[in-house]
């Protein structure tokens, strides 16, 4: 027996997230019927990052148990030809049998992408949230300076979400326009139920004038979901990916 790590990159637009659900095709149900298909046995892989519906990856990870004899860096190259157009595994590899994606330490990155301009572009619409009223970025990104750190991010966590705790720490969080491309980078330790696309929905706010940067850390005191702004659409986020200590 051994574990096989993945680098998983997709388009999560026509799926129900990351997790098997009982009423929709998910990432991982894709990956678990293919794996055990080329492989001859009953494959089930446990991802990093349980993205949602609509969420897009760069770089998700996932590992399975497998008695194959396939080396475990032929098996990127085997499944590539039989998955989907929309589900590219990026690497393979032979990692230690108590390696696992979840409790390594680690450091997650998300980008929220928005298309600001008047009208749609339809070349973007499926990675890309449209917002044409005018943003400004330099008040955003002030905005996202204040959440660098350590923090209580209750307030940017959806109700319900069942966690030990919700402080987390975020690297980094800037703010970035290229034409009429607004693109909210976020690095850190871990994130909680929605947390980026809280984040991206507050910055919004702040874009249009409805939130001041200057409000930011008493919307993280307040440890209030309803002191943050919306979350943002799905289609806009994307897992950049993920970078482990031990490599």
């Amino acid at each position: 027996m051994k574990r096989v790590k993945l680098v998983v990159a997709y388009d999560g637009t026509n799926y129900c997230g990351w997790q098997i659900q009982p009423n929709g095709i998910t990432i991982e149900s894709v990956l678990n019927e293919h794996l055990s298909a080329l492989l001859k046995e009953d494959i089930v892989v446990t991802g990093a990052s349980r993205t949602d519906s609509g969420v897009h990856s760069l770089g998700n990870v996932a590992i399975f148990d497998t008695n194959t004899r396939m080396p475990a860096e032929k098996i990127s190259f085997a499944l590539n030809q039989k998955l989907p157009e929309d589900i590219v595994v990026q690497d393979s590899c032979e990692v230690s049998p108590d390696w696992h994606p979840r409790y390594q330490k680690g450091r997650k990155t998300y980008e929220y992408r928005i298309l600001n301009r008047t009208f749609r572009d339809p070349t973007r619409r499926l990675d890309t949230y449209f917002y044409h009223y005018p943003l400004d970025v330099e008040a955003m990104q002030q905005a996202a300076s204040c959440l660098v750190g350590e923090h209580d991010f209750k307030s940017f966590c959806a109700v319900g979400a069942q966690v030990k705790t919700t402080i987390r720490t975020l690297y980094c969080c800037k703010v970035e326009k290229e034409n009429d491309i607004i693109t909210i980078r976020v690095t850190g330790n871990g994130f909680l139920y929605n947390m980026v696309r809280i984040i991206a929905g507050t910055l919004i706010k702040v874009g249009n004038g409805t939130i001041r940067s200057e409000e930011i850390p008493a919307i993280l005191a307040a440890c209030d979901r309803n002191a943050a702004g919306p979350t943002a659409p799905a289609h806009g986020l994307t897992m950049v990916g993920i970078e482990y200590e031990d490599e």
